[in-house]
């Protein structure tokens, strides 16, 4: 049955209504997942049953990126069901492919910038689990969940949750730190842009002194050049981190480029 909704899913573009309506479909997909539970701990994945998994989670994909589907997806709870291969510290291929793929779920729920799915979602453990893999993960499974985070904290909702109290700001923070650090000797542009973005949109806050904060916790390596051979060619984040630094410090000098050249 997988299969032959995986054959449709590049023909039919309404295919997460017709999986949610169909009976007993979700039912099905969600009875995959839970079957491979016990494999998580100790763990004895093979890469077939992580493969089979993987398929399923790509078709709830499907259902959490369609309008008509996303909601009465959140509602049934349905993310929940994925965490338990978020929180595995296993770094081999069937594990990280499990974590990748449902990263890819959650990151299909908020790249639409809905409220609603980011208030739900912070109501479960989503940010200490993409900190966890941020910490942890591949280089992509890294950058999907910096992307989460991201778009967390782009909502009013999610910087008033990071915000809230010191220990989770300087929780955050310090794992994007920690990360910063790492690109240094594994450099990636997917990952620094979403850092990066991160770190603007704390500097943007004066609601909640978020910018004031991190004045004394920015990563030196974003203050010293570190990266303008890695980021000079991709003008968007050249621009984010330029009014970062404006942001925090004023006019500055990014590695020989004036901090207000993007306007």
């Amino acid at each position: 049955m997988i299969f032959m909704f995986l054959q449709r899913k590049e023909i039919f573009q309404d295919l997460a209504p017709l999986l949610w309506n169909s009976f007993g479909t979700i039912t099905t997909l969600l009875q995959e997942i839970v079957a491979i539970y016990p494999s998580l701990s100790p763990p004895t994945l093979e890469s077939a049953s992580s493969n089979h998994v993987c398929n399923a989670l790509a078709l709830l994909q499907s259902v959490a990126s369609h309008s008509e589907t996303r909601i009465p997806f959140l509602n049934a709870h349905i993310p929940l069901y994925l965490y338990p291969f978020l929180m595995t510290t296993n770094k081999t291929k069937p594990y990280e492919y499990l974590r990748l793929t449902s990263l890819g779920v959650i990151g299909s729920l908020v790249k639409n910038d809905d409220t609603e799915v980011i208030s739900f979602l912070l109501q479960t453990e989503i940010v200490p689990l993409c900190l966890r893999t941020m910490e942890n993960g591949s280089e992509l499974s890294k950058t999907v969940s910096t992307f989460i985070l991201q778009k967390i904290i782009l909502d009013e909702v999610g910087l008033h949750y990071i915000c809230a109290t010191p220990d989770r700001f300087y929780c955050v923070t310090q794992v994007l730190g920690t990360m910063v650090e790492s690109l240094v000797e594994q450099p990636s542009i997917r990952l620094l842009r979403h850092i990066i973005r991160c770190y603007l949109r704390f500097s943007e806050d004066r609601r909640y002194h978020a910018s004031i904060a991190l004045r004394d916790n920015l990563p030196d390596r974003l203050k010293d050049g570190t990266f303008d051979n890695l980021i000079c060619n991709d003008p968007i984040t050249v621009h984010w981190l330029q009014r970062l630094l404006i942001n925090l410090y004023g006019d500055v000098t990014v590695g020989g480029i004036q901090g207000g050249f993007a306007q």
